[in-house]
């Protein structure tokens, strides 16, 4: 596809998207909200040009946390406007700090990237993962605001699937001041489809410069001896899809066959699901919802975790831990926060967005990776039955996630480098 094609194709289907919106938020009310900002209409902007960056959702805004933290304290007098595209993004960066600007990102039409440009004018603009946006690029260029794409991740089989369409990505490709890539194959791959050699570079993976706050633990302290109970042994299933709780509600029926007093935190990883997973928790179990607040007894088999923004929390409060997204094709999800926990994650077969981490914990004997929900329920009945085994294992994953920090300064700097010093 070329670049006028790709405009012909994003006018004509933007009715359509607008509709998509409208039927998501029959089910998650927040879609339906702020569409002006999707158009580049906005009603605040700082009075000093902001540093901005654009993370899609919430497994990039937590990615771009500690890149965050690093830039309000190497420029504290520029502001960071932050962009996402869906409900769930948005709401993790309002929970997270009130002192960042936040706003949707328009969608990829010239007439809205130049709307959305001239209201913020951006000292400089950050990509997280792998955002190819033709028309943001191309107009980001034009009005000579420096783009890197950070943490630049590439699959094989998005590489695959962007060969088709390969033209209209390696004009964009070539765009970017700079692209930090995660790893030497994210790199390769993006090479193949067109970035500028010049302009690449490998800094490794942001996500393992996430540091669990203290306060964090304390929480985790308070929820697990007030609310789960102490006494008892606890797993976090986190981020679980369609057709994969269900999977998740057997292994834990297994699980408590062995270990009776045994707990299960579970942690769906769309809001808009929140009701439906309970209604599969209350059919098989006894089941408190952390929004309904209460604690939890003996009797208590499932806590729901139907909150936004406490992943961290539920990791650290466990005593074993399985990431979905891994027991159906979806990908998988982050491994780095439960090991920076110094909990060795459990994850399924399909974990292709995060291979590069996830051998990288195998090899360190820092994750355990399991087939099915049947082979879940084996591991997680070891793990919760040998404190011991399990420290072990959970130390051998924090200590790779600390031998791999230092993608936030290699970043910090390069940023530095298209930045003058406000």
């Amino acid at each position: 596809m070329t670049y006028p094609l790709y405009l012909i194709a994003g006018h004509l289907l933007l009715p359509l998207i607008f509709l998509r919106l409208l039927i998501k938020s029959r089910s998650n009310p927040p879609y339906r909200r702020r569409w002006s900002e999707r158009l580049g209409f906005y009603q605040d902007r700082p009075t000093v040009p902001p540093i901005w960056i654009h993370t899609v959702s919430v497994g990039e805004f937590n990615a771009a946390k500690p890149l965050i933290a690093a830039l309000k304290e190497a420029y504290p007098n520029c502001p960071i406007l932050v962009t996402t595209t869906t409900p769930t993004g948005s709401a993790a960066v309002t929970h997270y700090s009130s002192e960042l600007y936040h706003v949707y990102l328009p969608y990829d039409l010239p007439f809205l990237v130049r709307r959305f440009l001239r209201h913020w004018q951006p000292r400089a603009g950050i990509i997280f993962e792998t955002e190819i946006w033709p028309a943001l690029f191309r107009n980001t260029a034009a009005a000579n605001i420096p783009l890197i794409m950070a943490n630049a991740r590439l699959s094989a089989k998005s590489a695959q699937g962007y060969q088709r369409i390969k033209p209209l990505i390696a004009d964009a490709l070539r765009l970017p001041n700079a692209i930090a890539a995660a790893t030497n194959e994210d790199a390769s791959r993006l090479r193949a489809l067109g970035a500028d050699p010049q302009r690449l570079s490998v800094m490794g993976n942001i996500k393992f410069d996430y540091h669990l706050a203290d306060s964090i633990r304390e929480s985790a302290a308070h929820l697990r001896d007030d609310i789960l109970g102490r006494a008892r042994p606890v797993w976090v299933a986190a981020s679980t899809h369609a057709g994969e709780e269900a999977q998740v509600l057997q292994t834990h029926a297994v699980i408590r066959k062995q270990l009776p007093d045994a707990l299960l935190v579970l942690v769906p990883r769309h809001p808009e699901r929140f009701n439906e997973v309970a209604r599969l928790c209350t059919d098989r179990f006894a089941t408190i919802r952390r929004s309904a607040g209460g604690d939890c007894t003996m009797d208590t088999a499932v806590y729901l975790a139907d909150s936004m923004g406490e992943l961290p929390l539920f990791y650290a409060a466990a005593d074993a831990v399985f990431v979905g997204g891994s027991l159906v094709p979806t990908g998988g999800h982050n491994l780095i926060e439960p090991a920076a926990a110094g909990k060795a994650p459990l994850f399924g077969l399909h974990m292709d967005n995060f291979i590069e981490i996830a051998e990288r914990l195998l090899a360190a004997e820092g994750a355990i990776q399991i087939k099915n929900g049947q082979e879940l329920a084996e591991k997680i009945i070891q793990l919760l039955s040998n404190p011991a085994d399990t420290a072990r294992l959970g130390a051998n994953a924090m200590a790779l996630v600390e031998q791999h920090r230092g993608a936030v300064q290699g970043l910090t700097s390069l940023l530095a480098k298209h930045l003058e010093q406000p």
